[in-house]
Protein backbone atom coordinates (compact mmCIF):
# COMPACT_ATOMS: atom_id res chain seq x y z
CA UNK A 1 0.00 0.00 0.00
CA UNK A 2 0.98 3.60 -0.79
CA UNK A 3 0.42 6.52 0.85
CA UNK A 4 -0.42 10.41 -0.25
CA UNK A 5 2.47 12.80 0.51
CA UNK A 6 -0.32 14.97 2.10
CA UNK A 7 -1.24 11.99 4.36
CA UNK A 8 2.36 11.41 5.16
CA UNK A 9 3.31 15.17 6.61
CA UNK A 10 -0.37 15.33 8.19
CA UNK A 11 1.06 11.72 10.38
CA UNK A 12 4.53 13.76 10.99
CA UNK A 13 2.77 17.03 12.32
CA UNK A 14 0.59 15.03 14.72
CA UNK A 15 1.74 15.90 18.20
CA UNK A 16 3.72 13.20 19.94
CA UNK A 17 1.53 12.18 22.27
CA UNK A 18 -1.35 11.22 19.75
CA UNK A 19 1.26 9.34 17.77
CA UNK A 20 2.34 7.15 20.27
CA UNK A 21 -1.03 6.52 21.04
CA UNK A 22 -1.90 4.98 17.28
CA UNK A 23 1.55 3.37 17.18
CA UNK A 24 0.19 1.09 20.20
CA UNK A 25 -2.77 0.52 18.95
CA UNK A 26 -1.73 -0.55 15.51
CA UNK A 27 1.02 -2.67 17.34
CA UNK A 28 -1.40 -4.60 19.05
CA UNK A 29 -3.36 -5.80 15.53
CA UNK A 30 0.01 -6.77 13.77
CA UNK A 31 1.79 -8.72 16.45
CA UNK A 32 4.44 -9.81 13.71
CA UNK A 33 5.79 -6.27 13.57
CA UNK A 34 5.77 -5.71 17.75
CA UNK A 35 7.55 -8.94 18.19
CA UNK A 36 10.20 -7.86 15.87
CA UNK A 37 10.44 -4.28 16.91
CA UNK A 38 10.61 -5.30 20.55
CA UNK A 39 13.31 -7.77 18.95
CA UNK A 40 14.84 -4.45 17.37
CA UNK A 41 14.47 -2.02 20.08
CA UNK A 42 14.84 -3.41 23.74
CA UNK A 43 16.26 -7.21 23.47
CA UNK A 44 19.32 -7.84 24.84
CA UNK A 45 19.71 -11.63 22.26
CA UNK A 46 21.58 -11.39 19.05
CA UNK A 47 20.27 -13.04 16.07
CA UNK A 48 22.42 -15.85 17.03
CA UNK A 49 21.15 -16.37 20.19
CA UNK A 50 17.42 -16.23 18.83
CA UNK A 51 18.58 -18.87 16.27
CA UNK A 52 20.32 -21.41 18.88
CA UNK A 53 17.08 -21.24 20.93
CA UNK A 54 15.07 -22.42 17.93
CA UNK A 55 17.56 -24.92 17.26
CA UNK A 56 16.82 -26.32 20.72
CA UNK A 57 13.11 -26.52 20.04
CA UNK A 58 12.91 -28.07 16.22
CA UNK A 59 15.23 -30.64 18.14
CA UNK A 60 13.29 -31.13 21.14
CA UNK A 61 9.90 -30.86 19.28
CA UNK A 62 11.26 -33.85 16.84
CA UNK A 63 11.90 -36.15 19.16
CA UNK A 64 8.51 -35.58 20.82
CA UNK A 65 6.98 -36.25 17.28
CA UNK A 66 9.32 -38.96 16.52
CA UNK A 67 8.86 -40.82 19.90
CA UNK A 68 5.29 -40.66 19.86
CA UNK A 69 4.76 -41.36 16.31
CA UNK A 70 0.69 -42.36 15.01
CA UNK A 71 0.94 -41.43 11.66
CA UNK A 72 2.76 -39.60 8.86
CA UNK A 73 -0.14 -37.71 9.08
CA UNK A 74 -0.13 -36.47 12.38
CA UNK A 75 4.00 -36.11 11.80
CA UNK A 76 3.12 -33.60 8.93
CA UNK A 77 0.88 -31.51 11.08
CA UNK A 78 3.79 -31.10 13.65
CA UNK A 79 6.32 -30.33 11.18
CA UNK A 80 3.81 -27.59 9.84
CA UNK A 81 3.72 -26.17 13.34
CA UNK A 82 7.42 -26.22 13.31
CA UNK A 83 8.23 -24.21 10.22
CA UNK A 84 5.47 -22.03 11.12
CA UNK A 85 7.76 -21.22 14.31
CA UNK A 86 10.42 -21.00 12.33
CA UNK A 87 8.68 -18.19 9.88
CA UNK A 88 7.76 -16.44 13.28
CA UNK A 89 11.91 -16.29 14.17
CA UNK A 90 12.69 -15.49 10.80
CA UNK A 91 9.78 -12.47 10.67
CA UNK A 92 11.13 -11.30 14.14
CA UNK A 93 14.69 -11.52 13.28
CA UNK A 94 15.14 -11.22 9.72
CA UNK A 95 17.59 -14.08 9.80
CA UNK A 96 17.94 -15.38 6.30
CA UNK A 97 20.65 -17.51 7.08
CA UNK A 98 18.37 -19.09 10.06
CA UNK A 99 15.82 -19.74 7.60
CA UNK A 100 17.68 -22.08 5.49
CA UNK A 101 19.27 -23.59 8.21
CA UNK A 102 16.55 -24.63 10.59
CA UNK A 103 14.67 -25.84 7.64
CA UNK A 104 17.43 -28.04 6.68
CA UNK A 105 17.60 -29.05 10.34
CA UNK A 106 13.70 -29.66 10.37
CA UNK A 107 13.99 -31.90 7.26
CA UNK A 108 17.11 -33.85 8.28
CA UNK A 109 16.13 -34.46 12.30
CA UNK A 110 12.36 -36.04 10.67
CA UNK A 111 13.53 -38.35 8.32
CA UNK A 112 16.62 -39.33 10.44
CA UNK A 113 13.80 -40.53 13.09
CA UNK A 114 11.09 -41.44 11.24
CA UNK A 115 13.33 -44.13 8.44
CA UNK A 116 11.07 -46.99 9.99
CA UNK A 117 7.91 -45.38 9.71
CA UNK A 118 8.27 -43.88 6.35
CA UNK A 119 10.01 -47.11 4.65
CA UNK A 120 7.31 -49.15 6.49
CA UNK A 121 4.35 -46.74 5.11
CA UNK A 122 2.17 -47.23 2.42
CA UNK A 123 2.67 -44.93 -0.85
CA UNK A 124 -1.04 -43.91 -0.50
CA UNK A 125 -0.31 -42.87 3.22
CA UNK A 126 2.89 -41.21 2.51
CA UNK A 127 2.14 -39.49 -0.69
CA UNK A 128 1.28 -35.77 1.20
CA UNK A 129 4.12 -36.56 3.42
CA UNK A 130 7.02 -37.25 0.78
CA UNK A 131 5.61 -33.72 -1.22
CA UNK A 132 5.84 -31.44 1.49
CA UNK A 133 9.58 -32.72 2.22
CA UNK A 134 10.35 -32.40 -1.78
CA UNK A 135 8.47 -28.93 -1.67
CA UNK A 136 10.98 -27.91 1.33
CA UNK A 137 13.49 -29.25 0.27
CA UNK A 138 12.91 -26.94 -3.28
CA UNK A 139 12.39 -24.09 -0.78
CA UNK A 140 15.62 -24.05 0.57
CA UNK A 141 17.64 -24.35 -2.60
CA UNK A 142 16.11 -21.41 -3.76
CA UNK A 143 17.22 -20.07 -0.30
CA UNK A 144 20.52 -20.61 -0.49
CA UNK A 145 21.20 -19.65 -4.10
CA UNK A 146 20.59 -16.13 -3.70
CA UNK A 147 22.84 -16.32 -0.75
CA UNK A 148 26.56 -14.80 -1.26
CA UNK A 149 28.88 -17.82 -2.04
CA UNK A 150 30.85 -17.49 0.86
CA UNK A 151 27.90 -18.10 2.75
CA UNK A 152 26.56 -21.14 0.26
CA UNK A 153 29.46 -23.70 1.40
CA UNK A 154 28.27 -23.60 4.95
CA UNK A 155 25.34 -26.24 3.94
CA UNK A 156 27.09 -27.94 1.83
CA UNK A 157 27.29 -31.21 4.61
CA UNK A 158 23.81 -30.68 5.72
CA UNK A 159 22.33 -30.75 1.76
CA UNK A 160 24.56 -33.82 1.50
CA UNK A 161 22.47 -35.60 4.57
CA UNK A 162 19.63 -34.29 3.53
CA UNK A 163 20.47 -35.94 -0.34
CA UNK A 164 21.42 -39.30 1.39
CA UNK A 165 18.16 -39.57 3.56
CA UNK A 166 16.14 -38.69 0.51
CA UNK A 167 17.89 -41.26 -1.74
CA UNK A 168 17.51 -44.04 1.12
CA UNK A 169 13.76 -44.03 0.57
CA UNK A 170 11.93 -45.62 -2.55
CA UNK A 171 9.23 -42.97 -1.88
CA UNK A 172 10.64 -39.69 -1.58
CA UNK A 173 13.37 -41.01 -4.32
CA UNK A 174 9.94 -41.38 -6.19
CA UNK A 175 8.65 -37.99 -5.27
CA UNK A 176 11.96 -36.39 -5.91
CA UNK A 177 11.93 -37.44 -9.58
CA UNK A 178 8.10 -36.94 -10.49
CA UNK A 179 8.09 -33.30 -9.43
CA UNK A 180 11.88 -32.74 -10.82
CA UNK A 181 13.69 -32.65 -7.83
CA UNK A 182 17.14 -33.64 -9.16
CA UNK A 183 19.18 -35.43 -6.18
CA UNK A 184 22.35 -34.48 -7.72
CA UNK A 185 21.44 -30.47 -6.16
CA UNK A 186 21.57 -31.69 -2.93
CA UNK A 187 24.07 -33.94 -2.37
CA UNK A 188 26.65 -32.23 -4.68
CA UNK A 189 25.69 -29.11 -3.96
CA UNK A 190 25.34 -27.99 -7.84
CA UNK A 191 22.09 -25.54 -7.32
CA UNK A 192 21.11 -24.33 -11.02
CA UNK A 193 21.17 -20.53 -10.54
CA UNK A 194 18.02 -20.55 -12.92
CA UNK A 195 16.30 -22.57 -9.56
CA UNK A 196 13.57 -20.49 -9.15
CA UNK A 197 12.82 -20.38 -13.08
CA UNK A 198 12.63 -24.27 -12.91
CA UNK A 199 10.46 -24.43 -9.53
CA UNK A 200 7.95 -22.12 -11.30
CA UNK A 201 7.67 -24.17 -14.41
CA UNK A 202 7.35 -27.02 -11.91
CA UNK A 203 4.60 -25.80 -10.02
CA UNK A 204 2.72 -24.05 -13.15
CA UNK A 205 2.61 -27.88 -14.25
CA UNK A 206 0.70 -28.71 -11.35
CA UNK A 207 3.19 -30.61 -9.80
CA UNK A 208 4.50 -30.48 -6.09
CA UNK A 209 1.27 -30.61 -5.01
Amino acid sequence: MTFEKEFKTALQNLPSAEKDKLILRLLKRDLDLANRLLFELVSTQSIEDRRKIIQNEVTIAVKRASNRFYSLSYLLVDMRELSGRITEHVKITKDKFGEISLNIQMLNEILTLNKLHLLNSKPKDAHTFCIYVIARAFKILMLINVLHEDYKIEFKNDLEKLGLLISENRLLIKTAMYNGLDLKWLLESEIPTNIVAIHKEIRSNGFLK
